[in-house]
This record gives structure tokens, sequence and C-alpha cells, in this order.
């Protein structure tokens, strides 16, 4: 497996990545990793590893990229120091819907045109508000995008919310996978209803669950990670794309 630097071209600069590629002689099929809302960090470049070990190329773009470089945050203190909660949920704000599509755009084309990327389809994946943004991006993405996995996200089906991807079931291509957390007030059972309503009503091949798990249950620097659903998500994983990216 080998791990290489990128600078990604999109409509509004660059944005710094990672690209993670098997061992051997490819192509591979592709797919991008949406962080949560802390950015990318060494957790996420291991999940781009382990990815890259089950034979598919990885891309761990910088979400916040036009922010130029900023300063990281630190996971285990963040949300307690109001001034850096402060400036992690301005930079989450900027993340609007068209931006989220038009970068997944542009990140799907980076990945499709790289050589060691076979097929004309990638995967995307997202853990909290990056599960949130890949669901964004399958409703922006059209058949660029064969499978769409997100897990422990929040404000995916509100039903007042016109910037709900929800809304936008109807013209997501992908098979979509849903894993959230049980007693997340941001994934109620009655919005996890409504996704799968929607998605049914539009046709999507779809999977929606909650799973007895905290709000960042597969991102192994989270307080609330929990290693048995972890291996869980890695099988889901696994079988959705062996099933739509083969």
């Amino acid at each position: 497996m080998t791990r290489i630097d990128v600078r990604i071209p999109t409509s509004d600069g660059v944005s710094p990545g990672t690209l993670h590629v098997p061992d051997g002689a490819g192509p591979w099929p592709g797919v991008l990793v949406f962080t949560d809302i802390f950015g990318p960090r060494e957790v996420f470049l291991e999940m781009g590893d382990r990815l890259a070990g089950l034979g598919y190329v990885a891309l761990i773009p910088d979400i916040y990229y036009r922010e130029g470089d900023y300063p990281a945050f630190d996971t285990r203190t963040a949300f307690g120091d109001e001034k850096e909660r402060n400036r992690l949920f301005a930079l989450a704000g900027t993340l609007s819907n068209e931006r989220v599509i038009a970068d997944g755009n542009d990140y799907a084309d980076f990945l499709l045109a790289r050589p060691e990327v076979s097929g004309t389809a990638i995967g995307a994946q997202g853990y909290c508000m990056g599960g949130r943004l890949t669901l964004v991006a399958a409703g922006g993405l059209g058949g660029k995008l064969a499978a769409a996995a997100s897990f422990h996200a929040a404000g995916i089906a509100v039903a007042d919310d016109p910037n709900s991807p929800h809304q936008a079931a109807d013209q997501i291509n992908a098979a979509v996978c849903v894993a959230g957390s049980a007693g997340d007030p941001g994934f109620t059972a009655e919005q996890a209803e409504l996704l799968g309503s929607a998605l049914a009503a539009a046709g999507v091949e779809h999977t929606v669950e909650s799973w007895p798990g905290g709000h960042g249950f597969a991102v192994a620097d989270m307080p609330v990670y929990d290693a048995a659903l972890d291996e869980r998500h890695w099988q889901v994983l696994s079988d959705l794309y062996a099933e739509r990216l083969s």
C-alpha cells in the first residue's frame, strides 16, 4: 500500500489530500472518503490504508481547503473550548450543499482520471458530518457515484429543511447504505423512516439502520468508538463495494 500526497483541482481552488493505492498491478475502483467535522487526520489516513488493503484506491481530501492553512483541531478538547468550538462550527458552516456537490464532482473527476483507478463510477463513505456530506454529494454526482455509505450522521432526513439530503433522493443513482447512531437526536426513528421512504419512493437501492453505538462509533479517536461496530461497518463497506464497484 502506498500513500501519495495529492493536490486536487476544484472550481474554488486546490484541495490537498492523500491518495491510498493498493500494492500490485491495478487499476482498482476508487473510493472517496468524507471525514467528520474535525477534518483529515491520521485516523482517517489509516482508513484510507485499510481501503487500499481491500483493493480500492481511496481519496481523502481536505474538506476545508478554502480556508487555507488552518490550525488542526484537538478532537479531545475542541467541543469543550468555546473558542475552538465556534471556530469548528464556523468552518463546518461554510460547506453549503452547492459547495459539497461541486467539490464531490471535482473529487470524483480527479479519482476517475487517475491511471490507478478503474471504471466510470466511484464509491463514497462519510462519518458524522461527513456522512451527511456523502448523501448530499450522492444527490449531485449522478452516474459518477455507484455506492454511498453514511455512518453515524445527523441531519440527513429533516422534514422541514429544504437542504436535507433526503429532499434530493430522486437525483441519487448510487446504492445507499446508512447506519445511524441509536439514540442520536439528530437521527431519530422518525427521521430514519422518512429517509427510507424517500429513497424507496425514488427507487434507490438502500439500507437504513440504527446501530447501538454513539455518534462516532466507527472513528477510532472518538470517545464513543466501538471496535465491534467498527468491524461491522467495514464488513458493510466490503459487501457494498464488492457488489457495486466490481
